[in-house]
């Protein structure tokens, strides 16, 4: 009986990691956030995306995480040296790992976010990421 219980445990703890986070948005994307072309909000789009794929406890999270990089708030994602670098989304390791493009894409074991997630990051990583 005690290993059926550690089991359901063990799957209970394994629905609330940030692998395998169902995929609801457009895409699969675990996010339904749907970015515009230009003029990338802050507080409308990136947060909330990074609320819905990637602030999770065992992720991005305010607590203990597996990554240096904090999505919980703008203040800080910014305190992450090369994690944003305002104007420059080919070198901040966001767009990197979000892309695929270093060793591992985010978010792992789970659905990727979709293009056009992906590209509002890029435009609004390349718009300044202001705080708005």
């Amino acid at each position: 009986m005690r290993g059926w219980a550690l089991a359901g445990i063990l799957l209970a703890a394994a629905g609330w990691s940030c692998k395998g986070t169902a995929p609801t948005g457009p895409g699969g994307s675990p996010s339904t956030i749907v970015f515009p072309d230009h003029a990338i909000s802050y507080s409308t789009q990136v947060q909330p995306l990074f609320d819905q794929a990637c602030n999770f406890a065992g992720c991005h999270d305010n607590g203990a995480h597996q990554s240096a990089l904090v999505l919980a708030s703008y203040g800080q994602m910014t305190l992450t040296p090369g994690g944003v670098v305002p104007g420059k989304p080919d070198g901040s390791t966001l767009v990197l790992r979000i892309q695929g493009s270093v060793v591992s894409r985010m978010p792992p074991g789970s659905y990727p976010l979709n293009q056009n997630q992906i590209n509002g990051i890029r435009t609004w990583i390349a718009e300044g990421a202001k705080n708005n």
